[in-house]
């Protein structure tokens, strides 16, 4: 490198702009629309799932109860979904990622989250189904308009990916939040809140189990400066500095996922592996993380005159933890990253292949599962008589099943 690397506040020339793309296909459309939920308020996508006739792939832990969310499914006309119970010790079958190491959790304030194993989940389940095009989206995403949604799909018949972005409320981390606040420039860009996939791309990669997990899943495309947006979405408003862990939690992600973007910005016509070659030196880690402090400490300094206390106690917290973060450490990862990538290749089912979703479902360990709003529809003993009992106790019809649901002991899965 011929100059130190520093926090980028902007990372838009790494993106492509194709807001103007049109469906020019019949087979321009998605085949699942995958939510990663945790919230119990899902809604809003249900409609908008209903109103595309796009279905959904509702992946449930924490406050989103999978018999509820499917009730909901059955109760909004044209809604259909798979609704999937994912247990909260829950791991991929075969699927021990490098990246996972209590080493890096640790530096993490033990931050605990089963976003990238969702994430993960979808894009196998989408194989194994059989799928070329899936939107995930969070279950905090509205104003995600059905043109956008056209276009996002259509983009996937020439890009492997395409994401939109969250200016409101703005998708950053507690540190780039608080350099908001602080009047100093601070960009926001694509995420997996809203991103399509096309999973039959040869060259699928994964989510890693770290805060910007989605940063590190289309990196590759980031990095040939030609990462499709597609347009702008909003996100439930929060408080970014209402728990000054939250930027402990962040901190090992934030500078990983900043310092190999601060790369990609900098070395334009580089290619990928001249990049990761310099990302696994511990030179490039020890200027960044040097800019890095330097970018904090300004950031405090403007906030102390605001009298910004909140901010200040995250920043205290990011503070601290970055002092845990050594250039060896973020090495570690990259390396442990690619190695995994590595695996989770010869992991990832064959393209073309197509199994039912009974099948699928065994094939991923889940055993609880809803087949919603469909005339044949299926799932696990267990799950279709759970269901089947909160139906009775919340329709008008006592004692009746909801729409299109058959016990899986009567049904076949060659149709499901």
């Amino acid at each position: 490198m011929s100059h130190p690397i520093k926090h980028v506040p902007s990372h838009a020339s790494l993106l492509r702009d194709v807001s103007t793309v049109r469906s020019t296909s019949a087979n321009s459309r998605l085949d699942a629309i995958v939510v990663p939920a945790a919230r119990s308020s899902l809604q809003r996508l249900i409609e908008l799932s209903a109103q595309l006739s796009v279905p959904l792939v509702v992946l449930c832990s924490r406050q989103a109860q999978a018999d509820k969310v499917a009730a909901r499914v059955e109760d909004t006309f044209g809604a259909q979904a798979l609704v999937v119970d994912v247990p909260d010790d829950y791991t991929l079958p075969g699927h021990q990622p490098r990246t996972s190491d209590e080493i890096f959790r640790t530096v993490s304030c033990g931050r605990s989250s089963d976003l990238s194993v969702k994430r993960n989940l979808g894009l196998l389940l989408a194989r194994l189904r059989g799928w070329r095009k899936i939107l995930f989206v969070d279950d905090d995403i509205y104003q995600l308009r059905p043109l956008d949604v056209s276009r996002l799909a259509a983009s996937l018949d020439r890009y492997p990916v395409a994401s939109m972005a969250s200016r409101y409320f703005p998708d950053n981390s507690v540190v780039c939040h608080a350099r908001r606040l602080a009047g100093l420039q601070q960009d926001i860009f694509v995420s997996g809140a809203v991103l399509g996939v096309n999973t039959q791309h040869p060259a699928l990669s994964f989510f890693p189990d770290i805060y910007n997990e989605d940063w590190f899943f289309f990196a590759q495309h980031a990095a040939a400066r030609a990462l499709p947006k597609i347009g702008e979405v909003r996100q439930d408003e929060y408080r970014p500095f209402e728990d000054p862990e939250r930027a402990g939690r962040e901190e090992l992600g934030d500078v990983l996922a900043e310092g190999l973007y601060a790369l990609f910005s900098s070395t334009p016509g580089w290619s990928l592996a001249e990049q990761l070659e310099a990302a696994t030196g511990p030179r490039h880690w020890q200027y960044f993380l040097e800019d890095r402090q330097a970018m904090i400490s300004t950031t405090r300094d403007r906030l102390a005159r605001l009298s910004a206390d909140d901010a200040l106690q995250s920043l205290a917290q990011a503070t601290e933890q970055l002092s845990l973060i050594s250039p060896e450490l973020c090495v570690d990862f990259i390396e442990k990253w690619r190695a995994d990538d590595a695996s989770w290749q010869r992991l990832l089912p064959a393209a073309g292949t197509a199994c039912s979703e009974r099948e699928a479902m065994e094939t991923l360990g889940l055993s609880t599962w809803y087949a919603a709003g469909y005339d044949s529809g299926a799932g696990s003993v267990e799950s279709w008589l759970a269901l089947s009992a909160s139906l009775s106790r919340s329709s008008t019809r006592r004692g009746a099943p909801g729409r299109g649901w058959r016990s899986p002991v009567d049904s076949n899965p060659s149709r499901s």
